[in-house]
């Protein structure tokens, strides 16, 4: 009989094949003794401290399923070299690019301005009525917008088409050039010279050793001043302090940030302050949409001996 673990923050049931036992845990709480023979994982919304005492404790571990697109936190777990560790790549597409749209869209209609704007009770004349436009001189429409969006993988596919919808000319960044989903993606070598002609630039990229701070004040210093800067993906490849002192230097217009490289973000951040930065408490995703259907064609792999999908870490 094998055992496979299911999250009380998973809320969709995968379907189980006969010779499978499903037993839930708490995300909060350590695993109970009585399934530390489990086979199978699935992890979503766990703390560091709950995934390493798994890690150690679950000595008969094959396999563990994490619904989060990105698998930093299991990875660094501690799970034993023979587990195989898998993602929720895909889950989050649909919601992290109507959350990214969202947040270009506010930029660009500069609604945190019209906010601040009514809670004053103030009429904002020099955010309504007649306005010049501008494109190439400033970010106040994504129609003719110049979005390069740095990280192209499954969630831009579903981001730049909702772009080119509304006007937007998009370029991905990813380690290799070439076309990826119909659209013309460069290398990272190539960035700096796409830099000063973006007017939005926005950060899908994952925590990698590699990606730690690469949107540093060098990025920054490229961008035109009418940009904005956008991150989506990990909070650690961003440099807050250089992206604070750009903003404040005028050296970019503003950003929007999803992600942090401390969750939450401590209360005496200076970034709270900051009129020209938008804030969302990590709310891109959250909603792995099919993580059951994933959990059920990988589990069907699993016990065949097939390969699974979204292997980040071959046991």
């Amino acid at each position: 009989m094998t055992t496979l673990l299911l999250p009380s923050s998973m809320s969709d049931s995968p379907t189980v094949p006969t010779g499978v036992q499903v037993a839930r845990y708490d995300i909060a709480q350590p695993l109970p003794d009585d399934v530390l023979d489990a086979e199978a994982l699935v992890v979503w919304g766990n703390g560091d401290r709950q995934l390493s005492d798994a890690a150690r404790r679950l000595t008969r571990l094959r396999w563990v399923q994490t619904l989060a697109a990105g698998p930093d936190a299991v990875l660094a777990a501690g799970f034993a070299p023979e587990v195989t560790i898998t993602s929720g790549r895909g889950l989050h597409d649909g919601p992290v690019a109507e959350h990214t749209l969202a947040l270009l869209l506010a930029a660009a209609r500069r609604l945190p301005e019209c906010v601040r704007a009514q809670d004053e009770h103030r009429w904002a004349h020099e955010l309504g009525g007649m306005q010049a436009f501008r494109p190439g001189m400033e970010f106040r429409s994504l129609a003719g917008a110049r979005v390069l969006i740095w990280g192209f993988g499954s969630i831009a596919a579903r981001l730049a088409p909702l772009l080119t919808a509304l006007g937007a000319e998009v370029q991905g960044v990813a380690r290799t050039a070439g076309t990826r989903h119909g659209y013309p993606v460069i290398s990272t070598f190539d960035l700096p010279d796409a830099l000063p002609r973006a007017d939005v630039l926005v950060s899908l990229l994952p925590a990698t050793p590699q990606n730690s701070r690469v949107l540093d004040r060098a990025v920054f210093d490229l961008l035109p001043n009418h940009a904005f800067v956008v991150n989506v993906g990990r909070g650690s490849v961003l440099d807050e302090e250089a992206l604070l002192s750009a903003v404040r230097d005028g050296l970019i217009a503003g950003a929007a940030l999803d992600v942090f490289d401390t969750e939450p973000l401590p209360a005496g951040s200076p970034l709270w302050a900051e009129p020209r930065i938008l804030l969302t408490p990590h709310a891109a995703g959250g909603r792995p949409l099919g993580a059951g259907e994933l959990v059920s064609e990988n589990l069907v792999a699993f016990l065949a001996g097939s390969e699974l999908k979204n292997v980040v870490a071959r046991g």
